[in-house]
């Protein structure tokens, strides 16, 4: 089937967004932009034909990325960075208003907003942490994408589990057409999602190498049971845990660029490629970069899954006429 959509995709990082999109054979991916060196090239490895711009956004005029693709877009989607926002950050700028227009990391979300209104895509999908809504943030949001040019704007939140993800992650997608993509009558558990991988370091999967841990961390991880976890870190209100035990017949926790876990019956890290199926990604998916980076990369992705549930039911409203 012939691409019938064209898709630009802002803060691309390496491609789950992207990747769902292209999966259904109704949309061709045109551009990612990233201003990682890293990122843009596991987001090139994975999508050789889509143009890849390696700059930051602020830098770059929208006018110019037209141009390079040459046409109309019709769905621009994207998400900006959540530092800003989210409470598993300490430093969060206490005011919710300070988090989207004081915050050099939170005003990248502005940038988005402005490539959507230059480049005018028949429907956009901007991915964040439910905490983009707290306060007055929500009705702010609302009054710049309205400036933009869109005057019906819905936040839909969605879990990825709900969508074959094994994991936990609830995000909200905020854009000019509802999303409410059909569920999956079933979760799909970390044991499901693990078991058929070879020992770490066999040659296929690429990214499935042991990561170290000091004696000493080793002789804790030996001791926490399922769903334990061994540090809690601050967040901005409360503690988070990371080195989690999976349990292996329940989903895991969120997945985030920080996120360490252990394996549910092995006494070691889980490998790069065991968080990229804790997140959906297919095993030909491949991270180019440093090991923390490509924990990052995972981390921060939107999950193939879910992205793939958005791009139908919004093909379905494409072609349905539901979008002006």
């Amino acid at each position: 089937m012939k691409p019938i959509y064209r898709v630009v995709d802002l803060f691309c990082g390496a491609g789950g967004f992207s990747l769902g999109f292209s999966q259904g054979g109704l949309y061709k991916v045109e551009v990612g932009l990233d201003n990682m060196p890293s990122v843009a090239k596991t987001y090139k490895a994975n999508f050789p034909e889509a143009i890849v711009i390696t700059e930051d956004i602020k830098d770059l005029r929208p006018r110019a990325l037209l141009d390079l693709v040459g046409g109309e877009i019709d769905v621009v989607i994207g998400g900006p960075p959540c530092e800003a926002f989210t409470g598993s950050n300490p430093r969060r700028e206490r005011e919710p208003l300070d988090r989207l227009y004081k915050d050099p990391l939170g005003l990248l979300t502005l940038y988005f907003i402005k490539y959507v209104a230059e480049i005018r895509p028949r429907v956009f999908v901007m991915e964040n942490v439910p905490a983009i809504m707290d306060g007055e943030l929500k009705k702010a949001l609302i009054k710049e994408f309205y400036r933009a040019g869109y005057s019906r704007i819905f936040f839909n939140l969605l879990l990825a589990e709900d969508y074959g993800v094994p994991s936990h992650r609830l995000r909200v997608f905020i854009s000019n057409v509802e999303i409410k993509p059909k569920k999956i009558n079933r979760r799909v558990t970390v044991a499901e999602a693990l078991s058929d991988l070879p020992e770490p370091g066999a040659s296929y999967p690429p990214n499935h190498e042991h990561s170290p841990l000091s004696e000493e961390r080793l002789k804790k991880v030996a001791l926490l049971r399922w769903g334990k976890a061994l540090i809690y870190y601050d967040g901005s209100s409360t503690k988070y845990p990371n080195y989690v035990r999976l349990h292996p017949n329940k989903i895991a926790p969120t997945v985030q660029g920080s996120s360490r876990f252990i394996h549910p019956f092995e006494n070691r890290l889980l490998t790069v490629r065991e968080q990229a199926r804790l997140m959906g990604f297919p095993d030909s998916f491949i991270f180019i970069g440093g090991r923390e980076v490509e924990y990052d990369m995972v981390g921060e992705a939107v999950p193939p899954p879910l992205a793939k549930a958005i791009a139908e039911c919004i093909a379905e409203k494409l072609r349905g006429g539901e979008v002006d």
